[in-house]
């Protein structure tokens, strides 16, 4: 079925919906039953709960076996990229249904880069309300990034990161995560903690620079220590941010700052802002937007928040472009 025929679909009131609803995702679990209660006004969506990674790529599968129209995702961005890397791995895209998302996790990256409501059950309920109008769907159209090395099964997602970043990340997920905050402000939290640990000129354990060897991207090859890359398909990040400022007319955003560099406290709020053409190559502070990106490293780096390892004898770490993938923004 092609997407034109979808979208008519939707617009007409016939679409079919499968929901997957992850109540172990970050705020989910808090508010299970409002959250669902909401989820079931959805007009003629079938609801299934999963809550592993088996359990989603079955759900996913059952559901494009139905020939779903829109596939609603209810959790957060780790349930996101699981079902992101299901699609891509076992099913051609042009098979694929149009994707949305509700913000179910703890931090909803990608969720808000695309919809307007971080509440889910607000957004549950406006989505509810704006299949009901049988309007025009509004879609977004997002590349997704594609991590894969020798020997090693591909990866797809939104964000990858390595360094503090990444460190900052693996430890949120740790027994802290305990802690009764959820979404931006916990997660700002924790990368204010590390943030001041830079500015402090910390550079180990936590603190550490990213093990990379080499960094190969829009035609230059960078050497030496680093102190975090990250690289992203997402208009926004945390708090609205978009910490890049490359040019150049391509998919994925990604930056990278040395470890030994200028401006250590001025350079953030540039950084953050976007507005890092003040920042120069000169001072450590690069930004690009690439296709692709390769990495020679041995370290941990991350995928929406779910943490991987990469050795550098298996071969460069290549980050692509794949898609794009089309989501309902309402």
């Amino acid at each position: 079925m092609t997407e034109e025929l979808r979208i008519k679909k939707l617009q007409m009131g016939e679409a079919k919906i499968g929901l997957l609803f992850n109540p172990l995702s970050g705020r989910i679990r808090k508010r299970k039953e409002a959250i669902k209660h909401a989820l079931v006004e959805i007009p003629g969506a079938i609801i299934r709960e999963a809550t592993s990674v088996p359990e989603f790529n079955a759900t996913v599968s059952d559901f494009l076996h139905d020939g779903i129209d829109l596939l609603v995702i209810a959790g957060g961005d780790g349930t996101v990229q699981a079902v992101l890397n299901h699609l891509f791995t076992a099913h051609p895209l042009t098979s694929w249904p149009i994707l949305a998302i509700v913000p179910g996790g703890t931090t909803n990256m990608t969720a808000l880069d695309l919809v307007k409501y971080d509440d889910p059950e607000e957004s549950a309920r406006n989505l509810n309300r704006y299949l009901l109008k049988r309007t025009l769907p509004l879609l977004l159209r997002r590349h997704v990034l594609c991590i894969e090395q020798t020997g090693v099964d591909k990866v797809y997602g939104m964000f990858f990161a390595v360094g503090i970043i990444a460190r900052a990340v693996i430890f949120s997920r740790s027994g802290i995560k305990q802690v009764r905050i959820t979404g931006e402000i916990y997660s700002g939290l924790i990368m204010a903690v590390y943030f001041i640990g830079l500015i402090l000129k910390r550079c180990k354990g936590a603190w550490a620079p990213a093990k990379m060897a080499t960094i190969k991207v829009g035609g230059k090859i960078f050497n030496g220590s680093h102190q975090f890359l990250f690289a992203s398909a997402l208009d926004r990040l945390l708090f609205n941010m978009r910490p890049y400022w490359g040019q150049e007319q391509e998919p994925l955003h990604i930056t990278f700052v040395k470890q030994k560099r200028k401006k250590s406290i001025r350079s953030i709020w540039p950084l953050i802002s976007g507005r890092g053409t003040v920042l120069t190559e000169d001072e450590g502070y690069h930004s690009y937007n690439s296709s692709v990106v390769e990495l020679a490293i041995d370290d941990d780096y991350i995928i929406d928040g779910e943490s991987f390892y990469a050795a550098s004898q298996n071969g460069p770490l290549k980050i692509s472009a794949a898609g794009p993938v089309s989501f309902l923004n309402w």
